[in-house]
């Protein structure tokens, strides 16, 4: 069994989440990946539903702040809406995973995690008035 270690950072490197999951398998798709820390995180925020949801994909009917999304009103996310929408973000190349040293770039793409445990996700954000 194998436990990833999942950390958000800027486009500049720096980190300001970060997360361990423990007793997967020592091998999963990208997708698989996707799915299972959107499902982390809004089990979080479901246990405690507020109007804040740090999450890799804005919530509908969010507004985006700096690291995070404010919900109109405190509510339960569908984590399954959610991991939809972040692998559509995946592909259209709204954020970017990286295992290890290497970029990955295909959902069905096979991550060792024995080798590469640490997942990094970097957000790209729309450049304002462009």
């Amino acid at each position: 069994m194998a436990t990833v270690t999942f950390r958000d950072e800027t486009v500049a490197g720096k980190p300001f989440r970060e997360w361990e999951v423990s007793g997967l398998p020592e091998r999963m798709t990208v997708r698989e990946l996707i799915r299972l820390r959107v499902r982390e995180e809004v089990a979080r925020h479901n246990a405690r539903p507020d109007t804040r949801f740090n999450g890799l994909v804005r919530p509908d009917d969010a507004e985006t702040e700096l690291n995070g999304h404010r919900l109109r009103e405190p509510r339960r996310i569908d984590w399954e809406r959610q991991a939809r929408v972040a692998e559509q973000a995946f592909l259209t190349n709204g954020f970017f995973i990286l295992a290890g040293e290497r970029q990955v770039e295909d959902l069905d793409e096979v991550v060792d995690l024995a080798t590469d445990p640490d997942l990094v996700f970097i957000k790209l954000v729309a450049l304002a008035g462009g």
